[in-house]
């Protein structure tokens, strides 16, 4: 076999080993990007994530027909899969390379039967959805994840999920918003059992109220081909009629076939990486960036990581995964619901002294310009330094006011700061005035 030797090998064309690709570029190192999938430059986010998920969301809210958003969501996704591949494969010093990669050893890495070398490789592998153990689900014709149901022409009559978690219940709104009957499934008694109960019975309610139908403590008996069997939370056996069944049960890190086992990088129980707070794993010249060591799995704490390894490497060594700070979430239900830092459940279990502020989302003059009345605003504060502990919204835009809520947080700055704030007006923002009052 050949052997090529670069400064640096990345797996993956995620978010952030593409990032760090170009920026080694760029600093005058030489860069092996390998991505197994053409389809999948740029990563999961651009390709069958949170870009085509967010097109398709937003398309439905414009009353466009399936077929039409799916095509607006195509030539999106096309055309940023494009840019991604041209930001690497266009500079000097880096290489795309199409194929599927394989450990030799810590150092030598096999794709298309050429063996490559290098000083630092980084593993940005993402993560993969997970297959519970249920019967005929192998063998199903109308089963698919998420990745085969976002690349739908045309909207099935019944979509049926199994898993009642926050990317079964975007999947969820997505397709009830274009006139599809959703039917969710969960073994689970409790619905978003992570969320205050106040928050959780309103999501559960609201979604119901659009007509998607839930089978919460469902035992999953069997996945057919047009159908799933249930025994209900009373011991009553159900069919389940379905076009198309969505398998929403969680994602684990994708390190199946890397040859992980010719290295000394150790992985946990469930296949994620091991790695230290600098990304480092147990080889000397290896890290995992993203999804692939586990944790949480966002695009931008992808970023994050890519920060973390530029400044390890070309920085103060300051920055790891230890002092990252808060991280926001958002689920794009309608409304959105986002949260950072504790919850009143979190703080009560941990013990911790809060003053509670909540706000219906009725009140607020924008969210009734929006025709969206539903919703629910909380916020957590520290009785003795008046800082904001956390915030969980449920409310239109609140995927962008809970950055407010962070930059508060991190800079340490009272709640009052944002309760005295001159907001423009009509925004969501604004709310924060009538939230903190």
């Amino acid at each position: 076999m050949d052997t090529i030797h670069y400064d640096n090998i990345i797996i993956g064309f995620g978010k952030g080993g593409k990032t760090l690709a170009k920026f080694l570029s760029t600093h005058g190192e030489t860069v092996a990007l390998i991505e197994k999938s053409s389809r999948m430059y740029g990563g999961t986010c651009i390709n069958i994530g949170c870009i085509p998920s967010k097109s398709l969301i937003v398309n439905g809210e414009k009353h466009l027909t399936f077929p039409q958003a799916a095509q607006k969501k195509a030539e999106l996704t096309g055309k940023l899969n494009q840019k991604n591949y041209h930001m690497i494969a266009d500079e000097v010093n880096a290489k795309v390379i199409d194929g599927h990669a394989r450990f030799l050893s810590d150092t030598q890495i096999e794709v298309n039967s050429q063996v490559l070398t290098a000083e630092k490789i980084f593993i940005n592998t993402g993560a993969t959805p997970v297959l519970p153990s249920i019967k005929g689900l192998d063998v199903s014709k109308n089963l698919v994840t998420s990745t085969e149901l976002l690349d739908l022409t045309e909207l099935p009559e019944r979509l049926v999920i199994i898993g009642a978690g926050y990317i079964g219940l975007e999947f969820a709104n997505m397709f009830q918003q274009y006139g599809c009957k959703v039917i969710v499934l969960d073994g689970a008694p409790n619905f978003l059992p992570r969320e205050d109960e106040d928050i959780s019975q309103r999501i559960l309610t609201d979604m119901m109220d659009y007509g998607i139908e839930f089978h919460l403590a469902a035992k999953i008996t069997e996945v057919q081909d047009n159908a799933v069997l249930i025994t209900d939370k009373e011991g009553i056996p159900q069919n389940i009629p379905a076009d198309k069944i969505l398998i929403a049960t969680g994602r684990r890190a994708n390190t199946d076939n890397l040859g992980l086992e010719n290295t000394s990088v150790e992985v946990d129980t469930r296949g994620a990486i091991i790695v230290n707070e600098k990304l480092e794993t147990s080889a000397p010249n290896i890290w995992a960036i993203g999804d692939v060591h586990g944790g949480l799995q966002f695009t931008y704490t992808s970023l994050d990581d890519f920060r973390i390894i530029k400044n390890q490497l070309f920085g103060d060594k300051t920055k790891t995964l230890n002092n990252r700070g808060f991280v926001p979430t958002s689920v794009f239900i309608n409304p959105t619901l986002s949260n950072v830092g504790l919850t009143e459940k979190t703080a009560k279990e941990q013990g911790i002294d809060y003053k509670l502020f909540k706000l219906e989302a009725a009140g607020i003059p924008k969210s009734l310009v929006l025709s969206q009345p539903k919703g629910l605003m909380k916020a957590l504060v520290d009785p003795k330094t008046n800082q904001i502990l956390g915030a969980t919204f449920y409310s239109e835009e609140s995927h962008e006011l809970i950055n407010l809520i962070v930059l508060a947080m991190k800079a340490k700055v009272p709640y009052t700061v944002l309760r005295d704030q001159i907001f423009t007006h009509p925004t969501m923002s604004e709310a924060l005035n009538d939230l903190f009052a």
